[in-house]
């Protein structure tokens, strides 16, 4: 019924916002390093009497699909459990651990080394992965996040990651990018990008000689991405509210443009339209708030990293890099994923 962020961070109180959540500002006893989720979940549950189930998302877990909550949150409201919680299914081989110093032999704990078969032939084992734990008021008042009548979650692997040290950081990063989720619906290729020029294809900034001349830069891994999109048979198109014709009959990027652009969401959906397209297979990449409907039109929106908030809130994926310095290469990159992902499924 709602979303809460519990914190006793100010930056990620501001952000939790920006994104649409509500906050708990958590106390200093249940804020220490050693603090628990569960501490933290029983003060909540304290100052909101109205909630009757708790679904605690770990934040260390950021492959976890929305899919996956609007089941499990079926499990506990339609089907009576009072716990369900997350696993994956593993293939790994456990051993006995011997300490240092013990007169004794590592023993094989899930295997006999008589028989040992290949591990993808082998169902494998359940482990916690702890991207989320569902339970009932009464049971978390006691003291437990798991009781009652239980069920497990398995989740698949490509979405179980979870960052516990540094060398997991990359890992969860490629993790998001190729299996991240894109919506609802099924995946279809992308056919059409759109993107804004001033401050996505340039960095925005205007240059004025002393003749009244203006200039602008850009980058040229972005008119390389360009040249990969339609490779890839994707057309792109570009879209500005300012009269930059002369800027582009410079550039030579071959690509349609509409410029002195008022209302880009019109022009985005007479394109849509035009080329028969589903909202699914255009992509978008803007940076403005002039840009937030078409970002939200768009199966797939992205931004640059300096884009303003309201745009970074409205897009799905959010650049490295900043306007005019290689966000549309990255976005490129980022749409060849899912291509990917849409190409491989076809396969299975």
């Amino acid at each position: 019924n709602s979303v809460w962020v519990s914190t006793d961070h100010d930056e990620i109180e501001k952000v939790a916002k920006q994104f649409g959540a509500q906050v708990h500002r958590r106390s200093p006893e249940v804020s220490q390093d050693s603090s628990t989720s569960l501490e933290a979940i029983r003060e909540f549950l304290n100052h909101h009497h109205e909630v009757d189930i708790v679904g605690n998302i770990q934040a260390t877990s950021p492959c976890l699909h929305p899919s996956d909550l609007i089941k499990v949150a079926d499990l506990i409201q339609k089907e009576g459990f009072d716990s369900v919680f997350s696993v994956v299914r593993r293939h790994q081989f456990r051993w006995s651990e011997v300490k240092k110093g013990e007169n004794k032999m590592t023993e094989p704990q899930n295997l006999n080394p008589a028989k040992r078969y290949r591990r993808q032939d082998w169902p494998g084992e359940l482990y916690e992965n702890g991207s989320f734990y569902f339970a009932k008021r009464h049971l978390i008042e006691k003291g437990y996040l798991q009781g009652g009548k239980m069920a497990y979650y398995e989740m698949r692997a490509e979405h179980s990651v979870d960052i516990d040290i540094d060398i997991d950081w990359p890992i969860a990063e490629q993790r998001v990018l190729s299996f991240g989720y894109f919506g609802k619906e099924p995946l279809k290729e992308v056919k059409l990008l759109v993107c804004s020029i001033d401050g996505c294809l340039t960095n925005g900034r205007i240059y004025v000689t002393e003749d009244q001349k203006e200039m602008v830069s850009y980058d040229y891994r972005d008119i390389v991405g360009i040249d990969l999109l339609k490779k890839r048979r994707i057309e792109v198109r570009l879209i500005s509210e300012r009269d930059c014709s002369k800027t582009l009959s410079a550039m030579q990027l071959g690509c349609v443009a509409e410029v002195s652009a008022t209302n880009k969401l019109q022009v985005l959906e007479d394109w849509q339209k035009d080329m028969g397209l589903s909202w699914k297979e255009v992509a978008y990449l803007g940076n403005e708030e002039s840009d937030v409907e078409c970002l939200k039109k768009a199966g797939m929106s992205g931004v640059p990293a300096d884009a303003c908030a309201v745009a970074q809130k409205a897009a799905g994926y959010i650049c490295k890099s900043n306007g005019g310095c290689g966000a549309v290469r990255e976005f490129a990159e980022h749409i060849f994923l899912l291509l990917q992902k849409v190409n491989s499924a076809r396969k299975q």
